[in-house]
């Protein structure tokens, strides 16, 4: 246990579903999940930083630790089909 490397945790996952030899249908390729920041915080620490309360309406929380912008992951594939 000593020398384990240090996990590192990512907002985006992928996974790829099953594609049985015997399926009709191509193949769905990799699919992309979003899982938020408070999954990987087990609790709130005190004195956390905030934003402004203009700035916390906008992004729907009041501490940066919790926000998790989305970017969807399949908008660079439709651009590049174009």
């Amino acid at each position: 246990m000593a020398n384990q490397p240090k996990q590192v945790f990512t907002h985006m996952k992928t996974y790829q579903p099953y594609h049985s030899p015997f399926d009709p249908c191509r193949p769905i390729g990799v699919k992309f999940y979003s899982t938020p920041p408070n999954l990987y915080v087990g609790f709130q620490p005190p004195n956390l930083q905030q934003f402004s309360p203009k700035e916390a309406l906008l992004k729907g929380t009041l501490w940066p630790i919790f926000y998790d912008y989305y970017e969807n992951p399949y908008e660079a594939k439709r651009g590049q089909e174009k």
